[in-house]
């Protein structure tokens, strides 16, 4: 894998969701895209179509009386040649202040034919406490 490949693409990435580009980020998954999302206890699984209305949703609220994400790079491993696992947190900033809770992303992205990286799947867990990312272990 070339890592400097994907540090440019993980940024570009990272970008893109900073700026609530809904346009850019459809050109980033994949229409096979899998995900599964765990809010408030239930779990539910869904793919490409409803990953893009939550993102809109997502993205119109941050846009919402200037609010900013707060996306913080906790790994990234890799797992084959052509696919990486990225780790991040995810929150708002609203008014100047960070909620409570976070969101942690598990996403997986696989470099196409071309050299493009898409993100394939994804696992999310909502409502972490800010205080929790901090006790994140590597062994």
């Amino acid at each position: 894998m070339e890592n400097n490949s994907f540090r440019k693409f993980l940024d570009l990435y990272l970008e893109v969701w900073r700026n609530s580009s809904l346009t850019d980020l459809k050109n980033i998954i994949s229409k096979d895209y899998k995900a599964r999302e765990i809010s408030s206890g239930e779990l539910v699984d869904f793919g490409y179509e409803e990953s893009i209305i939550g993102w809109e949703q997502g993205f119109n609220f941050a846009k919402e009386k200037e609010n900013k994400w707060d996306l913080n790079e906790i790994s990234i491993v890799p797992l084959r040649e052509d696919e990486v696992m990225v780790i991040l947190s995810a929150t708002l900033v609203i008014g100047g202040k960070k909620l409570e809770n976070v969101s942690l992303f598990f996403q997986t992205f696989k470099k196409k034919e071309n050299d493009e990286w898409n993100l394939i799947r994804s696992y999310i867990e909502t409502g972490v406490p800010n205080e929790n990312i901090k006790k994140i272990q590597f062994n």
